[in-house]
């Protein structure tokens, strides 16, 4: 086991700082052949007004709005959620979320248990609160399943937070409900005081026909769930996101450690945000036929390169993994990889931001138009086909 500069446990080496690629790619988002985006197409603010009518904005007061958040946007989520509204407090997007719970739950010398690979921000604002990590590397080879023996070899009595995403960020791999409530049963014997955060940024994000899962929200008192309407909507631009938990003290504790840092959100954009999810039906039956379209591409394209990559099918969301194999590309193969995609415009998420080595790349689907996405595959066919071994 390894241990940084500030005495933390870490299973891996990543050290939650960008690399430099990945730093390339965020300076230069305005990409067209943009694969390392995670969400679905923008929404547009034309859209919502088609949806809703004007009449329904014109009136919103730009006053402080409540410090849990305006009252349309707690009932919507309640009401999409199955809890009580009381129960919601509206964040600016998850990343807000992330980091109240970081502050509020863990104090130096308490313990938090998080997956990896793992959106950064999950994993750097727990290291920012000076707990001790517990990473539980989820493995490519086994397809980023919980493995219970493992999670339960993490936990101990100091542990006060247990972070999960499901669907995961990179890989879109979901955790089945059987799994989470023998999580809960395991955390009870080993870790009594310990929350267990779900992340469902993506849950809404569904291919074809299937219905979203039913959000964990209000399954269990020590379970607090996260979701915003960045990614399965695609207006991250508003910055909007909610937590839901039964426990009231937790939520005294949440809101005013939320007053103290942001005061409120802003009335504007959590007024949009409710709406968008009052007419969520439209929405996402317009993204989920795209992420349907988007898929099938990536799914025909990865059985071309088969022998040269390997992937993660997703679950959900509008991402997924893949891997330059090793028989076919070497270490210096695959940093020539990596150098060659900025000469043909492309932008990938490479897996040593998520906590994976950069073998591993998260490829975006849903953000592209199609007809841009098969040529930004095409492109990137043609750096594989180049940079690849002779067969």
């Amino acid at each position: 086991m390894n241990k940084d500069d500030s005495g933390n446990s870490n299973e891996t080496k990543w050290q939650g700082r960008f690399p430099e690629n990945e730093i390339i790619s965020l300076l230069q988002v305005n990409r067209r052949l943009n694969l390392a985006e995670s969400t679905s197409q923008d929404f547009h603010f034309g859209e919502l007004v088609e949806l809703i009518g004007y009449e329904n904005l014109k009136d919103i007061r730009l006053g402080y709005s409540a410090v849990q958040g305006a009252e349309i946007l707690c009932n919507e989520v309640a009401s999409m959620s199955g809890v009580d509204s009381k129960h919601v407090i509206c964040t600016q997007g998850t990343a807000l979320a992330l980091y109240l719970l970081a502050v509020e739950l863990c104090r130096p010398g308490d313990e938090a248990v998080i997956f990896t690979p793992c959106f950064p921000p999950s994993r750097d604002s727990l290291l920012g609160s000076g707990v001790t990590l517990r990473e539980i590397p989820l493995t490519f080879e086994n397809g980023y399943k919980v493995q219970l023996q493992e999670f339960e070899d993490r936990l101990s009595s100091k542990t006060k937070l247990v972070s999960l995403a499901t669907p995961q960020n990179p890989s879109g791999v979901t955790t089945e409900q059987k799994t989470v409530l023998q999580m809960l049963e395991i955390m009870a014997s080993k870790a009594p005081d310990a929350y267990l955060f779900i992340d469902e940024t993506y849950s809404n994000a569904t291919y074809g026909h299937v219905q979203p899962a039913p959000s964990f929200a209000g399954l269990h008192p020590r379970i607090i769930t996260g979701s915003s309407v960045s990614k399965a909507y695609g207006a991250p631009g508003l910055r909007v996101g909610w937590m839901t938990t039964p426990d009231r003290q937790l939520r005294l504790r949440l809101l005013t450690a939320k007053m103290n840092i942001v005061i409120s959100g802003s009335p504007l954009n959590e007024t949009l945000a409710a709406l968008i999810l009052r007419n969520r039906k439209a929405v996402l039956s317009v993204r989920s036929e795209m992420l349907t379209e988007a898929l099938k591409l990536v799914e025909d394209w990865q059985a071309r390169n088969a022998s040269r990559v390997s992937w993660v099918r997703p679950d959900g969301g509008a991402l997924c993994c893949f891997r330059l194999e090793p028989e076919v590309f070497d270490e210096e193969q695959v940093a020539a990889f990596w150098r060659k995609l900025p000469d043909l415009g492309l932008q990938l998420a490479s897996g040593d931001w998520f906590g994976e080595t950069n073998r591993v790349f998260r490829l975006g689907f849903g953000y592209l138009p199609i007809e841009t996405l098969k040529e930004a595959l095409q492109a990137l066919e043609s750096v594989l086909i180049s940079e690849a071994s002779p067969a």
